[in-house]
């Protein structure tokens, strides 16, 4: 007796039929989302990359992962043990906040960009490196930040 895996395929019922439908089109609906998941990465790269070069920093720090984070808190002036917060669970939602709202300071912007930073980052982000806005230096040392 060989195995033939086609003869097994056109002996299935309604049910395994049916079944093997659900699963390639979870497989596809899973394929769809990973490739949104990789162009959202893709864009907040490149939003990120633009920010740094506005910022006088290398953009390829963007994709070193931990490093980007480094640069990302000198732009803003805040200290870098601060990456460790960033390790902390929920602790590590308020930092992300903050050093959203002192990125858009960063860059003259005001609280409702920032809070555009935080809810849409991907999109204000891109519109941070590619709009007009300038570097304006460290908000956090500027404005008295914790350091």
């Amino acid at each position: 007796m060989t195995f033939e895996p086609l003869n097994l395929l056109a002996q299935m019922d309604g049910e395994d039929a049916a079944a093997a439908a659900a699963g390639a089109a979870a497989a596809g609906a899973a394929g769809v989302g990973m490739l949104i998941n990789l162009a959202i990465v893709v864009v907040g790269i490149v939003a990120q990359w633009k920010i740094f070069t506005k910022a006088g920093k290398p953009g390829w720090a963007a994709i070193i992962p931990i490093y980007n984070v480094v640069v990302w808190l000198e732009i803003v002036g805040r200290p870098i043990w601060w990456i460790v917060l960033c390790l902390i669970p929920c602790v590590n939602i308020v930092v992300l906040i903050i050093l959203f709202v002192d990125l858009a300071k960063s860059f003259g912007k005001d609280g409702a960009f920032a809070a555009g930073l935080v809810l849409l980052s991907p999109i204000f982000m891109l519109i941070l490196g590619f709009g007009s806005a300038e570097y304006q230096g460290p908000a956090a040392l500027a404005g008295g930040g914790e350091g």
